[in-house]
């Protein structure tokens, strides 16, 4: 057992076990990610350096970082075994349906068989769980009846306040119409609606449709080093989880940051 246990710490201190180890960690367990664009604030910062929890959702093709080229190149699989499922309120990461090469971040705001629409930006639900279900659970929520269903307005907002609209963005005819107006749809199966917290500066599912759950990378696990704009270390943030960053001290200080710069966003990211 000794001599084991000498040969295996041995090999790990090699550069060949080094570099196994490391991409088994990758590969597997968590992956570094940098949040480079503002669509999750204020859940989520521009220079948020977080570790994504891979096995959150079963385990996707490990990919070799940086080429992003899978360890089966002959198969075109995004999904080596599945997993438990995202839930409503998720934040996720996963590859977009039109560009599997990149990563994006967002919440999960409906599933297979919930059907949504968006008016006048605000975005409502019907669960596929059904009206008295609805009635149940949204007590405390404004309920609209529409078509013989009743859909629930704005359901994350409350639990999760760091989703906001931005005042500026008006239906002036140059702004995307899916952040105003957006028809009703189903969510297919096997498929998970996602929208960035920052609504009206979020390219996500409205605009290019749900993403199936083979595309599904993981979840945020905790930011393990964070920086603005002006290279000033954010320490507060640093060893923070999604769910710490949301509570109101943190959320507090991420919408002071945001209020001083919104006069940049005028983008779709």
């Amino acid at each position: 057992m000794k001599e084991i246990l000498h040969k295996t710490y041995k090999f790990s201190n090699s550069w060949t076990g080094t570099i196994i180890i490391v991409l088994f960690v990758i590969f597997f367990i968590a992956q570094a990610f940098k949040i480079p664009s503002g669509s999750m604030k204020d859940s989520l910062l521009v220079g948020d350096h977080l570790f994504a929890k891979k096995f959150a959702y079963g385990i996707p093709m490990p990919h070799i970082p940086f080429l992003e080229v899978s360890i089966m190149p002959w198969s075109d699989k995004l999904r080596l075994m599945d997993g438990d499922k995202p839930k409503r309120g998720d934040i996720v990461i996963f590859r977009p349906p039109h560009n599997t090469k990149q990563h994006f971040v967002k919440r999960c705001v409906a599933l297979p068989g919930d059907e949504l629409f968006v008016l006048h930006k605000d975005l409502y639900i019907h669960y596929s769980e059904g009206n008295e279900w609805i009635e149940k659970n949204f007590k405390e929520y404004d309920i609209l009846p529409f078509a013989g269903k009743l859909w629930v307005k704005n359901p994350y907002m409350k639990d999760h306040p760091g989703i906001h609209h931005d005042d500026k963005i008006v239906d002036n005819g140059q702004s995307p119409m899916p952040i105003f107006n957006f028809a009703p749809i189903k969510v297919d199966k096997d498929h998970y609606f996602m929208m960035g917290d920052n609504r009206d500066h979020s390219n996500d599912s409205r605009f290019w449709g749900a993403v199936p759950y083979e595309n599904i990378e993981g979840t945020p696990w905790f930011v393990y080093f964070s920086i603005d704009k002006n290279w000033e270390i954010r320490w507060d943030r640093i060893g923070k989880t999604p769910t710490d960053l949301e509570s109101s001290v943190y959320l507090d200080k991420a919408i002071a940051e945001r209020v001083k710069e919104d006069k940049d966003d005028y983008g779709i990211y």
